[in-house]
């Protein structure tokens, strides 16, 4: 499966690197589908706006590999529920979906041209534990067929953080968790989304450094425990944690 024009090199070094930096085995089967899966991202975004990053390694980087920094704080993926909102072209949710079957990834985002795509990568790589869910968090976050009902929260740089955890903490069940994919300035953006982590429902549990080859600049995941049931009220209605963030 692996696309004559960018060679097998390429893979060999990604599954280097996910060894030495996350202690990730990648298989050859799942070498495959990532590698499957960058032809069709590439020739996609031609057509539609799925990435600015259109080099192998740095997709292999920034999007595989980040993506994969998940399995360091997630202790076990076997029947979990896991919801990627902003999915975006599927990071970090497909990722997770190609290296972790025995769990349900669930796809939101509110473009239909994006999620035309990962359902067309769930077709072509023979994904079975996914679904796509074509919806903004907020409404979703009201639903009952998706409020407090996952494992697993995370997004990647979707919002600010204090609108970040109105869209995420409503999803996650009560002892769920949210995990925020975020940059350098994680720390101040955690203290600045604090009273909305409060009112939610839930409690800081750790910030973790990443760091990722040929970037200059750490990654951070935040963690976030979901302590209380979210308030009724949360989240509002669809733009207003951007607009109106809880401060």
């Amino acid at each position: 499966m692996t696309p004559p024009d960018i060679g097998e090199a390429h893979w060999r070094e990604l599954r280097a690197r996910a060894k030495s930096l996350l202690n990730l085995e990648l298989n050859a089967e799942q070498l495959g589908r990532f590698a499957r899966f960058t032809t069709l991202l590439l020739e996609w975004n031609q057509r539609i706006n799925l990435t600015g990053i259109t080099d192998p390694d740095e997709i292999a980087v920034k999007h595989f590999l980040d993506s994969l920094t998940l399995a360091t704080v997630i202790p076990r993926f076997d029947g979990l529920r896991i919801v990627d909102v902003g999915t975006g072209a599927g990071f970090p949710g497909l990722v997770i979906a190609i290296m972790y079957p025995e769990c349900q990834v669930t796809l939101m985002d509110s473009t239909g041209k994006k999620l035309r795509f990962i359902e067309h990568i769930g077709e072509a790589l023979g994904l079975g534990n996914i679904r796509v869910l074509h919806s903004r968090a907020e409404d979703a976050g009201r639903s009952r067929s998706h409020r407090e009902v996952y494992d697993i929260v995370t997004a990647r740089a979707v919002a600010p953080m204090p609108a970040l955890m109105e869209y995420t903490l409503p999803l996650a069940k009560l002892e769920g968790q949210v995990i925020v994919m975020r940059g350098a300035e994680a720390y101040d953006e955690s203290n600045a989304a604090a009273r909305a982590i409060d009112i939610l429902g839930g409690e800081l549990y750790a910030i973790e450094e990443i760091r990722l080859p040929t970037l200059s600049n750490s990654r951070y995941l935040v963690l976030v425990d979901k302590v209380e049931p979210t308030p009724r009220g949360y989240p509002r209605n669809a733009g207003t944690p951007t607009r109106e963030p809880i401060v």
